[in-house]
């Protein structure tokens, strides 16, 4: 895990899942998955969106041009736990497409503005994964 990660996650558990510096004020959740190849347990804070009770997540990685490893995880292993404030919920990762993805990335850009130019930065390299999970 890297320093930024573990500092924020430190943060997020200290604050009852709130954190300052260039995410105060954004809802975040910590994801807990399991390495597609390893099986180690991995630990990722994202901001999320919160969906009809579920959340909404992002693979950004702040317009890489490649996806984040937690994406390929989730994606291979998507019974995953996650902390939101100071609550644990097993979910269940779905990738969402169409008009569905769509409303939700939609909306996260009119949220948070900076994330519209991660569209810009992997125009034509790939599309930002947006993932729901849903309690189980």
């Amino acid at each position: 895990m890297s320093d930024w990660n573990k500092n924020i996650i430190e943060e997020f558990r200290a604050n009852e899942g709130k954190v300052g510096g260039p995410f105060q004020g954004a809802p975040m959740i910590i994801i807990h998955t399991k390495g597609r190849k390893s099986g180690k347990e991995y630990h990722n804070p994202l901001v999320y969106q919160p969906v009809d009770g579920n959340f909404a997540i992002f693979g950004s990685k702040g317009g890489h041009t490649d996806h984040p490893d937690w994406y390929r995880n989730v994606m291979a292993n998507p019974e995953i736990t996650v902390e939101v404030g100071t609550e644990t919920h097993k979910v269940r990762a779905r990738e969402l497409e169409g008009e569905e993805r769509e409303r939700i990335w939609t909306k996260q850009k009119e949220l948070m503005p900076g994330v519209a130019d991660y569209d810009k930065k992997v125009e034509g390299i790939r599309d930002i994964p947006v993932i729901l999970l849903e309690r189980v």
